[in-house]
């Protein structure tokens, strides 16, 4: 399977169904009153974290995602029946996002869901709106249409430590040896072309997630290379484990190289707690690793810790991985304490739905408004008796007020969403 990890695709929440206009018609009964039931509503979308997805390649040919409708109500005041949500497992750490840039779901945990499309409503049948003024109501709402639009997924991975450095600088082959992870390795450049996750244990009670990100090359960040998609996914990596090849020229310029890919990210990962090693020392004499880590502290910042490794002879790997955890601990500690501190503000939010505005495009009047649109999607514009109803909620809403004031004459049209009724 490949491996997607940013995909577009058109969410469609369950249109409502239709209430029903329906009267009691049974012999002996005579003028049976009205009994249309209400419709069901339409299933949502809903978005589901899942461990035992690692990809979003579902979606590379599946561009839709619907949900069913709401059934129509009945007569006999019979309750059409819901559509059912529609589950879509995604895997943790994908982020929803609309076109205008709202994040609608950010899945953070295993079994973490999120409703990113609602369904619509049921329209309300006719024996809804018995009164004592409306003993016979001769008309019933139709269904909410649901949420429909495009959303982005991505993918960005959630790992304890994310393993990056130059192209064929032993990520794979450390990540091999410490995990069950089985990368492909192979002796030339690119050899990662996926990012590739693994457990490695510490000790017997702790453990941590390594992610292998694909080599980066100078450039990376302006899209240069294989490394330029994967960058996204050390964004949420506690500690970054900068490895670099122990066959470098110049190890302080390959480390320069990778950090500055980093640093021209859209968000600088530089600020991320950082550890460096040197791999592949097993053809080395002490005296020329101790002289490979000098140079290298040169470009490091003070507080990065250095380490000389080899994955295959299993040198200096303990001690990496005892420093590695401590630095995660630690992030982690930080972190938990800022949200704990960090107390949610609290909005005071103004409702503004039963906002409405009107204006006039050449002879018609456009009603715009949340509530009176929503209304009139509902309103059933062949029914007479509906549209009265309609009017009955632009009078109590002060709109028929306004439009008079706007000096509508009898016999002009009031044009509300798609629906048009004359004044």
């Amino acid at each position: 399977m490949s491996f997607i990890d940013k995909v577009r695709v058109t969410v469609a929440a369950g249109a409502g169904g239709n209430g029903k206009l329906s009267f009691r018609h049974e012999k002996f009964i005579d003028k049976g009153g009205p009994d249309g039931g209400d419709g069901g509503d339409g299933g949502d979308i809903v978005l589901a974290a899942s461990r035992n997805q690692n990809t979003l390649a579902a979606f590379r040919y599946n561009k839709e995602v619907r949900a069913d409708p709401g059934r129509p109500g009945g007569k006999t005041r019979k309750h059409g029946r819901s559509g059912k949500d529609l589950i879509v497992a995604v895997p943790v750490g994908t982020i929803a996002t609309k076109e205008d840039g709202t994040v609608v779901a950010d899945l953070v945990q295993d079994g973490q869901r999120a409703i990113v499309a609602k369904g619509g409503r049921g329209g309300f049948g006719n024996a809804h709106f018995v009164s004592s003024r409306r003993q016979a109501p001769n008309f019933a709402e139709k269904g909410d249409p649901g949420e429909v639009f495009d959303l982005q997924l991505e993918l960005k991975m959630i790992a304890d430590v994310g393993l990056v450095g130059l192209p064929n600088a032993g990520k794979s082959t450390l990540l091999s040896k410490l995990s069950n992870a089985r990368p492909e390795i192979a002796d030339y450049p690119f050899t990662t072309l996926t990012p590739n996750l693994g457990v490695v244990d510490i000790d017997k009670t702790s453990s941590l997630l390594f992610a292998d990100i694909p080599g980066l090359i100078e450039g990376a960040a302006e899209g240069k290379g294989l490394g330029h998609d994967f960058l996204r996914h050390v964004e949420r990596t506690a500690v970054i484990l900068h490895l670099i090849d122990a066959y470098n020229d110049d190890v302080a310029a390959a480390y320069k190289t990778i950090r500055g890919e980093l640093k021209a990210y859209s968000t600088d990962l530089t600020k991320r707690p950082e550890i460096v090693a040197i791999t592949k020392i097993e053809g080395f004499d002490p005296e020329m690793v101790a002289d490979l880590i000098k140079q290298l502290k040169k470009a490091v910042s003070k507080k990065t810790p250095v380490f000389a490794i080899s994955a295959l002879a299993g040198i200096g790997v303990n001690p990496l991985l005892f420093s590695i955890n401590n630095v995660v601990k630690a992030d982690r500690a930080k972190v938990a304490d800022s949200n704990v501190e960090s107390a949610p503000p609290v909005y005071k939010l103004t409702d503004t739905s039963d906002a409405y505005t009107v204006t006039k495009e050449d002879d018609i009047f456009v009603v715009t408004g949340e509530r009176i649109e929503k209304f009139a999607r509902r309103t059933d514009f062949d029914s007479e008796e509906g549209v009265q109803r309609l009017r009955d909620i632009m009078r109590r809403a002060g709109i028929l007020h306004e439009l008079t004031r706007q000096g509508i004459e009898a016999g002009q049209t009031i044009r509300i969403g798609s629906g048009t009724l004359v004044y």
